[in-house]
Parts: structure tokens; C-alpha cells; sequence
């Protein structure tokens, strides 16, 4: 007699926890830090628990439609409960991000039209109650962790009886993939924060397209640290479920180092910033006194950066790499556990010679590129040898289609879209989606090129290419990207819209430039004395001659302003993932640009 298996598959997100129980049942599939220890819930226990929750939003009258804004800062396990519990009976999740300023978050609460919102923790909560005290917002606040205001609380005590339980069953087999699961903000580094409608079957298709690309099975431990506000990392911990791996959730960003060393994962997502840190913290150990130690550090960096596991590596070269590997490289691994061997870098440009340098210390390092509008990964890199080149964006993922639209004498142009990934379109301004979507195609707004025949490389964002006001064309991304090829330049922003030649705004690397400061004698104060420092500018100013003996004229940079401080969330001059504001920056720095052009 013949076996019929039964088919698992899922269609909507929140069909992936019956796939993880039918296919590969894990008894730690979600993992969170309490009572200095690491604590499991198997994913038995977390259907129960997203059923109650679900539960509890019918008995209190929730309709399907109706939108919940969340302010989490990281992902954690009640963030996923609340979104699943609230995609099961229909519920849209609006997730806000928790450095969103007041007129955004009235614009948020009041488009949506939000019956509540639930925060992360004390400090935003009240942040925000003092938001919706300003105005007429008729929305609930509850925070996740406080004693007197604790969302979960009633869920506590409640019990789902059959009614109720019948009513949800019935609620799940009403939603379909086409049906929208969450509406996510843009940050607003562009203008206005612009809802985009991602339905089921949009983030499904997404998923579907990771299993055929990461290198993970049931029971990999992996560890998410970056904002769950963002479809990247929201989409990455929905992959990880219907893998069947032990995903484990970071406590904050104090603790990053302790969670590695003690999950000790093979696998995480990034942002370049976050590798651009640990990178810049091997640089300041090379800045030291110690000659050997400096000399040690500086050539197993070089070496790393020759690597490339596109390359065939010559004998004398391999021994160099395990050299360098054993003696220097290994730090990495170490300071991330010593299991990591795969990293996923997506939000923003990474820098080639970071990715080749990790490459070359065993965590392989792969780019991705992708947008909140496509759920939201467009093309990636592969961990198989030969699918993976520095420097570009990798391979289209299965299922979409994507084309260069008038591509000029470089063959650069903007990147379209077409798939089922694409977005619903944008949240009650179908003038807006009309200028994206055109005959099923998305406007990305990103100029990219095929190289070496089907790998995808962004060479800038339309709206930053700019044209001097002697009529050049500038692209800002790789000239910012060939200024923090120094090692005293942490970031660095170009300049020069309707100008007659270009400048930067630069961010030193104040813990390298105090090293050099000391080397040369120089009283190191403050960073808002040191950088004007006659000096220290006379240093800059020699890096910045070097760096443009490199570019042609048009390019090269003519004048600089040293900036006091990183551009960071907190100051508002970073998105979440960490990419500059570029309108806020070029505001906060308005008067030393003027003076730079006066001169």
C-alpha cells in the first residue's frame, strides 16, 4: 500500500509556525535572555501563546482591518507573539520606529487610524503619551514590560474558550495572501514618511526565495540584534522559523558582545556599519605603541584584503591566509561567538575591501539589495563559489524580474522591478504609487549595472546623483565610499550641488586620531577643539591629497569640515540601520558649508 505524506507548505506569514511543527518541530525555536540565563520556548508553546493572544484581540472586538502600531527598538519574542497573534485574526501591524519624531508619529497614528499602541518599554511609552496629549489622537498606549501598564497582562489571566477558539479558526481561513499584513513607514529621509502595504503572499514570496539561498538547516542557532521596525530583519526572523532554526533574540545594544559569546550562532544578519566597527576597532589596535604588534596587525590586513573566494588562490597566498588567520583574523571569530561563518549584509553599501577582510577571516560575507516596496530583498550575493563578487549586489533572487531603464553610456540607469514581491502600493496615495508602479514595474530610484553579465552593482541613488554648477555629474556613494578608504576618516559625506566643485563633510576616527595625536606630540582636549586643530586639519588635508591623486579632476575633493560628532539615530542624523540623513546633515552643518564655498 502506497504512504501518502501530507504537502506542508504556507501561503500566509502566519501559516509558518503549522510549517515549523509539521516539518521540523524545535524544542528551543525561540530564545530570549531572563534571569541571566538564555530561556527556550519551543514552538508548541509559542502557537499556544500567539492563539491566546489572538484570542484576547477578538473577545475586545478587534476587526479584521484594523491597524496596531508597534515601537519595538530590537526583534524579541513578544514582538513576534503580537505579530502573529494579530496577522491570524486580520489585524494590519504598523510597526513605527522608536526614533520617529512627534509630527511623524501623529502623521503615523492618524492615517492608520490605529486603536492602539504598544512600546517597547517605559521611556517610550511616555515619550509617546506625551505625543498624543498634544492632540486629538483617540489611541491606547500600553508598554510590554511595566507592572501598571503591561500589554500582556490581561492575556495572563485570560482563558480562550471553544467560542472564542472557534472564531479564530474561522478568522484564519477568512485571510487570503493577498490580504495586507503590516504597512511600514519609509523612514523619511526623503520627505514624507509613506505607508507601503506589503500583503502576505508579498513577504512569502520573499521567503520562499531565502530557503534557496542561505546555507542554514533545523537547529542553527541564530542571533537578531538589528530593528524589528524594518521588513529586513522582520523578514529574516520569518526565514529563520520556516528553517527550523533556534533563533535567539539580543537583549540590547550594551549586550551585543555577551549575547554572541554565549548563543555562539553560525549565522546573523548585518548592516554595514555594524562591520564597519568591528573593523575600525582592528584599525585602533594598529595604531598602537607596540612596533611589532602594529606591523603584525597592518599585514594580515592586507592580506585579507587581497582574498576573494572568486580568486584561485596560489600556495604562497594560502599560507599567508592561515598566517594571518592564526595570528590576527581570528579576533573576529572569536569576538562573535568562534561558530559565525555566514553573514547577510543588506540596509546600505558595504565597502568591498570589509567584506573580503571578513571573507578572509572565515565568516563569509555576503551583499544584498533590496526596499521596503519589495518585501524586501531584490538580488543577493551567494554563499556557493562563484556566485559571490565584492562589490556588487549579487544575483537577482528567484521569481522577479528586474531591468535597467535607459541605461546611458556606462550602461548605468534605474533599477525596475517586477514581481510578486512587489508592494500592494503605498497607504491612501495612489497618486504616489501611480509614480512607481508603472505597467507592473517598480521604480526603485536607485541607479545600478550588470556586471560581469547578471550581477547587479548600485552605483548611487537617483535623487543624491547631483550636477555641479559647472554642468559635471557627481555620484556621491563612491567617492564617500573612496574617502573612508583612510583609516582617520570614519564617515565622510560629498558636496556639491549647483557649487562650483565638490567638498565633504567628514566624521574622523577620533580614537585613531587621538593615537596619531600622541605619536606627534599634539595636547589631545576635545573633539569639538581638536578639529580645528591646525594641525590635525593639515593631516587631513595631506589623507585627502592622496585620496585624489586617484580621481579625476571633476571629482576631487577642494575643501573639507571636520564634524565633532558620529551622525547617530539618537541626534536624528541616522536612519535605524544607520545611514545618514543626508537633508538633516546638510541642515545642521549649513553655516560651515556656506563658509566652505566662501572662501
Amino acid at each position: 500500500m502506497a504512504i501518502v505524506t501530507k504537502k506542508v507548505d504556507f501561503t500566509r506569514v502566519f501559516d509558518l509556525i503549522g510549517y515549523q511543527k509539521e516539518k521540523y518541530p524545535n524544542r528551543s525555536a525561540l530564545n530570549y535572555f531572563q534571569r541571566s540565563q538564555w530561556r527556550s520556548l519551543s514552538i508548541e508553546e509559542f502557537q499556544n501563546k500567539v492563539n491566546a493572544l489572538s484570542c484576547w484581540f477578538i473577545a475586545n472586538q478587534f476587526k479584521p482591518g484594523d491597524t496596531i502600531l508597534f515601537i519595538p527598538v530590537a526583534g524579541s519574542v513578544e514582538w513576534m507573539l503580537l505579530d502573529f497573534a494579530c496577522q491570524q485574526v486580520g489585524i494590519i501591524v504598523v510597526p513605527v520606529h522608536p526614533t520617529v519624531k512627534e509630527e511623524e508619529f501623529q502623521l503615523i497614528a492618524s492615517e492608520t487610524e490605529a486603536r492602539i499602541c504598544i512600546t517597547h518599554d517605559e521611556g517610550l511609552y511616555f515619550k509617546y503619551f506625551s505625543f498624543k496629549e498634544k492632540s486629538s489622537l483617540a489611541i491606547t498606549l500600553y508598554h510590554l514590560h511595566s507592572e501598571k501598564n503591561n500589554f500582556f497582562s490581561p492575556l495572563l489571566q485570560a482563558k480562550s474558550s471553544h467560542e472564542l477558539l472557534t472564531q479564530l479558526t474561522e478568522r484564519r481561513n477568512s485571510i487570503s495572501e493577498n490580504d495586507v499584513a503590516t504597512i511600514l513607514y519609509t523612514s523619511g529621509s526623503t520627505g514624507v514618511p509613506k505607508g507601503v502595504m506589503l500583503t502576505h503572499g508579498n513577504i512569502v514570496h520573499n521567503i520562499k526565495a531565502i530557503l534557496t539561498i542561505l546555507p542554514l538547516e533545523a537547529g542553527d542557532r541564530v542571533l537578531s540584534f538589528l530593528p524589528f521596525s524594518h521588513i529586513f530583519e522582520r523578514a529574516a526572523c520569518y526565514a529563520y522559523l520556516a528553517f527550523g532554526c533556534s533563533l535567539y533574540f539580543s537583549q540590547n545594544k550594551e549586550t551585543f558582545s555577551h549575547d554572541f559569546k554565549t548563543v555562539r550562532p553560525i549565522f546573523c544578519t548585518c548592516v554595514p556599519r555594524v562591520l564597519e566597527k568591528m573593523y575600525d576597532f582592528m584599525e585602533e589596535q594598529a595604531e598602537g605603541k607596540n612596533w611589532v604588534k602594529k606591523k603584525l596587525i597592518t599585514w594580515a590586513m592586507q592580506v585579507g584584503k587581497r582574498y576573494g573566494p572568486e580568486k584561485r588562490l596560489k600556495p604562497l597566498f594560502q599560507l599567508e591566509l592561515q598566517l594571518a588567520r592564526v595570528l590576527v583574523l581570528r579576533l573576529w571569530r572569536h569576538r562573535l561567538g568562534g561558530r559565525i561563518k555566514y553573514m547577510a549584509v543588506g540596509a546600505a553599501a558595504l565597502r568591498p575591501e570589509i567584506g573580503r577582510l571578513f571573507s578572509a577571516a572565515g565568516i563569509q560575507i555576503v551583499e544584498g539589495y533590496g526596499m521596503t516596496e519589495t518585501a524586501p530583498i531584490i538580488s543577493m550575493n551567494r554563499f556557493e563559489p562563484g556566485l559571490n563578487k565584492f562589490g556588487t549586489v549579487g544575483l537577482v533572487v528567484p521569481g522577479i524580474e528586474v531591468k535597467i531603464h535607459e541605461p546611458n553610456e556606462n550602461h548605468e540607469g534605474e533599477i525596475l522591478v517586477k514581481g510578486p514581491n512587489v508592494m500592494k502600493g503605498y497607504f491612501k496615495k495612489p497618486e504616489l504609487t501611480a509614480e512607481v508602479l508603472q505597467d507592473g514595474w517598480m521604480r526603485t530610484g536607485d541607479i545600478g549595472k550588470w556586471v560581469h553579465q547578471r550581477f547587479l552593482k548600485i552605483t548611487d541613488r537617483k535623487k543624491d546623483i547631483f550636477k555641479t554648477s559647472s554642468g559635471k555629474y557627481i555620484a556621491p556613494l563612491p567617492l564617500e565610499n573612496h574617502l573612508k578608504r583612510s583609516r582617520l576618516i570614519e564617515r565622510a559625506m560629498i558636496i556639491g550641488f549647483q557649487r562650483p566643485y565638490v567638498t565633504a563633510l567628514i566624521v574622523p576616527h577620533f580614537k585613531i586620531l587621538h593615537s596619531w595625536c600622541e605619536q606627534n606630540d599634539i595636547h589631545w582636549t576635545a573633539p569639538q577643539f581638536m578639529i580645528h586643530n591646525i594641525k590635525v586639519r593639515a593631516k587631513f588635508q595631506q589623507e585627502l591629497d592622496h585620496l585624489n591623486e586617484e580621481l579625476p579632476n571633476v571629482e576631487r575633493i577642494k575643501n573639507f569640515v571636520l564634524c565633532h560628532q558620529d551622525w547617530t539615530v539618537e541626534s536624528g542624523e541616522a536612519t535605524p540601520t544607520l545611514k545618514p540623513i543626508r537633508s538633516i546633515i546638510l541642515e545642521n552643518y549649513k553655516t560651515e558649508i556656506e563658509k566652505m564655498y566662501s572662501l
